[in-house]
């Protein structure tokens, strides 16, 4: 087995998968165990005469891998989800500020409309494909966050990492960010006033870099965009609407971080928001 897919093996198994590969007429398994494999058939020589050939016991016909055994991502989700729609657009609506996202991101950096302002080291506007097809939104920064300028780079941003390269993405060809620019007190939940005051930016980020799919890393981040006070185990498992354009919600990398029984789960929802990429 080549290095390359060692690695991508080891990781489907860290993110709870059992992805299985096809190569030159193979199936590996993780973990290296081979099942469903479909073979070219030995070649045989016919024997003199059929008295000959010794008797055989016939073999048991080959059983189908168990359920747990998860070839294809999961389908995706007929349960109706949370609709958000847009901004209404009427004779008195007021243009936006921005037109790139480097505007909104010098804007950011001056901005003072809320107590975080006066602890932050540097905000942190988000970063990725300007055109992404698939974009992360976060509750906020964090330390590494705060004195970067970056988001998600920290150990749960490696691991967010991992999650993208696993659906055979690159982290340059998503967009990331956060709900709030800059870094709440020790890592708190960010307050409603905190959220309301950087909403414009983020619903402005999201309308120009235009995504095909959106992800909601945790429960704030999900409360915030779906206008609702609900727990994640109600959000997950249907794909949300947000202006028009489909939303999945999962656990924050750093959840993951605590409890690595949520990987698996995790995997699911980022194999779903991967399939809406190609509708």
């Amino acid at each position: 087995m080549s290095e390359a897919r060692r690695r991508y093996l080891t990781l489907q198994r860290e993110l709870g998968g059992n992805e299985l590969i096809l190569s030159a007429g193979a199936v590996e398994r993780l973990g290296g165990e081979a099942v469903g494999a479909s073979t070219p058939a030995p070649s045989i020589e016919r024997p003199a005469s059929a008295s000959q050939q010794p008797s055989r016991p016939s073999a048991p016909a080959p059983s189908r891998p168990p359920k747990h055994w998860s070839i294809d991502a999961p389908p995706v989700p007929t349960v109706p989800g949370i609709i958000v729609p847009g901004p209404e657009q009427g004779l008195l609506a007021v243009p936006s500020p921005w037109n790139t996202l480097d505007e909104v991101a010098a804007t950011i950096a001056t901005c003072r409309k809320c107590f975080l302002c006066e602890g932050r080291t540097r905000t942190v506007p988000g970063e990725g494909n300007p055109r992404a097809k698939l974009m992360f939104v976060g509750e906020g920064p964090g330390q590494t966050e705060d004195d970067t300028g970056r988001p998600f780079v920290g150990r749960a941003g490696e691991l967010l990492t991992q999650i993208i390269e696993a659906v055979e993405l690159k982290r340059d060809d998503v967009f990331i960010a956060n709900v709030v620019k800059c870094r709440p007190p020790q890592n708190r939940k960010p307050l409603p006033d905190e959220m309301a005051a950087c909403w414009a930016y983020l619903g402005r980020q999201i309308e120009l870099v235009e995504p095909r799919a959106l992800v909601a890393l945790g429960a704030t981040a999900a409360e915030a965009m779906l206008r609702v006070k609900k727990s994640l185990t109600e959000l997950r498992g249907r794909v949300h609407s947000f202006r028009g354009i489909p939303l999945v919600v999962t656990y924050h990398p750093a959840a993951l971080l605590r409890n690595p029984n949520w990987k698996k789960p995790t995997w699911d929802d980022i194999r779903i928001a991967r399939q809406l990429l190609d509708r």
